[in-house]
């Protein structure tokens, strides 16, 4: 059995300044508190607009401190919402893979879909594509995690093109994988995907155990095909949490906070009605509690057995985790006999003070903690040897990565030039247009003249450029590369002179109305001159330098307008259009 503690850093109203500055400050020095005490696991959630309920919208943010304050505790984000309106995949891959190499490999990667209309409206999340989005960009992260190169994926909602993301995790081929889980539905797909579940439901341990063993029956079944590419057989419970040797006080401090939890999530994701800035759900949960499944007064000190949920009558009531260390240490025990393999407190809960708290973990790492670590590991070496086989049979039945081919992509400084012999990440190869025709025959003199320059004696080079075929093609081949290029707001007359001590060719570039033709030097008065040395010359055409590069290098001048230069030469840099 482990034992984790969950936040959403709550945070009721009236807020005065400074009081999200000491919530988080207050919750960093529980997690060194809970480290040193030995518990297993800190799990923080992402939530977006959730006044008072959650303002943890950045949790990257505050596991990344918390990494630096910690020595053993795993970090775990609980859960990062994975809709691509709200977190693109490579964003989401680059912060795992930061967090695992700050924590040294301590990270555990909790996902979800998101359910609140707060949250999915304030991103323009559709809520029937919410599912697909998820199990789309699950798949993708976690290739981003472990390819290297990523080949790409164009897919229903998520379309990147071939990157190495980096950096890469500690953990390979990336950090544990868990789902948020609600209801038995999240749980069955959890079991089917090889997730970790991570259970929101406030479920008591008989209640638990069905639930356990249908995720443990389908992770050993033939219907488990692994989301990522390692299976995580775990199963967690989230449950509210205060202790004290006395009950009583266990409950006048704890009791509240618990209440307020399960009725501020129930405010946004059930029953709610919220203004923005102006509704106080603390001011509701007072009024409303009764009625609303959070009765104060049937929560009684009796020496008995904890339940999660108390019933009296017709009115019930959210009870957990809060009593005596007995009381705690049999609830947690009842649990692992139903085969959760984590118990994960909420502490830091509405009002619940920050001392209080401290001085409930610290009786919890002193007086409960003990009495589950003395079998733990030979426990779960037992465990991992049952589940070894069906895990192997699982990762056997997950289609491997795409087979893509794409050592000779190139990322250009204005776009993708993938060869043409090689599909686009994975996609079918269209006919090729006259226009692509055209630009094969560019790239195939470009890579002529490339393979001239820098590998054949510069006079030799130069000779060759004098001939009057090259002179000829340097106008043509000018042409042809502006040709399709948008130049509006250019409009100008731009001679260029290409020269080996003496002139070597002169033309001029005519731009009008975003068009551009060449004609031969007429004497005319030009908006702007350009001179470049011949070999330089070859080298712009055909890919061995830029424009930028020669002119900021002193080997190309500009007299007249330059900005107007500037923006011609771009088009002539192979990254734009081949030439």
């Amino acid at each position: 059995m482990r034992f984790g503690l969950f936040y959403e850093h709550q945070l009721p109203r009236p807020w005065r300044t400074g009081d999200e500055g000491q919530l988080l400050a207050d919750a960093l020095e529980q997690i060194e508190l809970a480290d040193r005490l030995g518990l297993d696991c800190i799990w923080l959630v992402e939530h977006h607009f959730l006044e008072e309920y959650s303002h943890s919208s950045a949790p990257e943010v505050f596991l990344g401190a918390a990494s630096q304050r910690t020595k053993q505790i795993r970090l775990g984000h609980g859960i990062v919402h994975l809709p691509v309106e709200v977190n693109h995949p490579a964003r989401v891959a680059e912060r795992v893979a930061t967090l695992d190499l700050l924590s040294h490999g301590r990270l555990e990667f909790g996902t979800g879909e998101g359910s609140s209309q707060a949250e999915l409206g304030g991103f323009g999340v559709p809520r029937g594509a919410k599912r697909d989005q998820w199990e789309e960009a699950l798949d993708v992260i976690c290739r981003m995690l472990a390819e290297e190169p990523f080949t790409g994926h164009r897919g229903k909602w998520i379309d990147v093109p071939p990157r190495n993301v980096v950096p890469k995790p500690c953990q390979t081929p990336h950090p544990p994988l868990w789902v948020a889980c609600s209801r038995r539905e999240t749980i069955e797909l959890a079991g089917r995907r090889g997730l970790g579940v991570l259970s929101f439901s406030f479920v008591a341990p008989e209640d638990a155990k069905p639930w356990v063993d249908m995720y443990y029956e389908l992770l050993g079944s033939d219907e488990c095909v692994p989301a990522g590419l390692a299976v995580n057989p775990n199963f967690a419970v989230v449950v509210p949490f205060m202790c004290h040797p006395d009950e009583e006080t266990a409950i006048e401090r704890g009791i509240d906070g618990a209440h307020f939890f399960g009725y501020s999530l129930a405010h946004y994701y059930v029953f709610g009605r919220h203004r923005p800035a102006h509704t106080s759900v603390w001011d509701e949960f007072e009024r409303y509690r009764h009625e609303r499944g959070f009765a104060r007064d049937i929560i009684q000190a009796d020496q008995q057995p904890l339940d999660i949920k108390v019933l009296q009558g017709a009115v019930g009531s959210l009870r957990g985790a809060v009593g005596t260390p007995e009381q705690i240490a049999e609830l947690c025990a009842r649990y692992e006999a139903a085969g959760v393999d984590q118990v994960i407190f909420v502490a830091q809960a509405g009002r619940n003070r920050h001392e209080h708290v401290c001085e409930a973990l610290d009786l919890f790492g002193k007086q409960v903690l003990p009495r589950f670590a003395g079998d733990r590991e030979a426990k779960e070496t037992a465990k991992r040897g049952r589940m070894a086989e069906a895990v192997e049979r699982a990762m056997a039945r997950r289609p491997g990565p795409p087979v893509r081919d794409v050592d000779n992509y190139v990322i250009a400084t204005t776009g993708e030039l993938t060869p043409a012999r090689t599909p686009h990440y994975g996609q079918k190869v269209p006919r090729p247009s006259p226009l692509d025709l055209r630009h094969n025959l560019q790239s195939g003199m470009r890579r002529l003249i490339g393979s001239l320059v820098g590998r054949v004696p510069e006079r030799v080079v130069r000779r060759v450029a004098e001939t009057p075929a090259a002179v000829a093609g340097y106008r043509w081949g000018m042409e042809q590369t502006l040709r399709g290029a948008k130049l509006d707001g250019i409009d100008a007359v731009i001679r260029m002179e290409v020269t080996d001590g003496d002139q070597v060719a002169s033309w001029e570039v005519i731009v009008r109305d975003g068009t551009a033709t060449t004609a031969g030097a007429n004497g005319s008065e030009p908006h702007a001159v350009v001179r470049v040395d011949v070999v330089d010359w070859l080298a712009l055409i055909s890919g061995k330098t830029s424009g930028g590069e020669l002119l900021f290098g002193g080997r190309l001048s500009i007299e007249g307008d330059e900005s107007k230069v500037v923006s011609l030469l771009s088009h002539l840099d192979p990254e734009h259009q081949p030439f």
